[in-house]
């Protein structure tokens, strides 16, 4: 029987014939494709956040001086998150002390005295409100100890109502997936097996025959 004596369907390519029949710059570019679709796909879904931040400075008094503020400075940093602080900061934000909790985190700098409260939330009003909450609370904790510290808590400055959403934007995402997707891509064509040519697939390798008696008989 004969090729053409088959039918249609025997004699179409299985599909990994037809994968390896694609070129190999297709894995990359499928990769991209999909990767592109998947990260804008992710940010579009994805509700955009907004971060207010707001700072306070620790003051030494008279009978302190710059080297103590900056070590209470580093000391409140660290208390601004903790439930005696956000228990006052709720009443304020009008939001529980887990939400604080998980939205409000606060950052120091060795060489000034000052902390910074940064507050993320999906509504840029309330991000600023949670951010000048925790401000407040924890410059009310740090005052009502200031006769024994001899350090002063004050507002730097108050945070402001974003206008821009701090997370990243669907375009931003859909570059990202991309750039994923081809790089997956090309792991995958590294990793494949290589194809061999055509002319060597399917021939045996070959043996040297035998030499004659007589050729053999010469040779010794």
């Amino acid at each position: 029987m004969t090729t053409t004596d088959l039918p249609a369907a025997a004699r179409r390519p299985s599909p990994p014939a037809r994968l390896k029949a694609l070129p190999p710059w297709s894995l990359i570019a499928a990769g991209v494709l999909v990767g592109g679709l998947l990260g804008g796909g992710y940010g579009l879904a994805k509700p955009p956040a907004y971060t207010a931040t707001a700072y306070v400075v620790a003051v030494p008094t008279e009978k302190s001086d710059p080297a103590s503020a900056l070590g209470f400075a580093q000391a409140y940093g660290r208390v601004a998150t903790q439930l005696a602080v956000l228990g006052d900061a709720q009443v304020w934000a009008g939001v529980p002390v887990r939400t604080l909790k998980a939205s409000v985190r606060t950052a120091t700098s060795p060489d000034a005295p000052m902390v910074s409260i940064t507050a993320t939330s999906a509504r840029p009003d309330l991000a600023a409100d949670m951010a000048n909450a925790v401000s407040r609370a924890l410059t009310r904790h740090a005052n009502d100890t200031k006769s024994a510290t001899n350090v002063e808590l004050q507002q730097f400055a108050r945070a402001t109502k974003p206008t821009e959403p701090s997370s990243a934007s669907p375009a931003v995402t859909g570059l990202v997936g991309a750039s994923a997707g081809g790089l997956l891509g090309g792991l995958v064509l590294l990793a494949r097996p290589r194809r061999g040519s055509g002319r060597d697939e399917g021939r045996p390798a070959s043996v040297p025959a035998p030499a004659v008696a007589a050729e053999a008989h010469g040779q010794l």
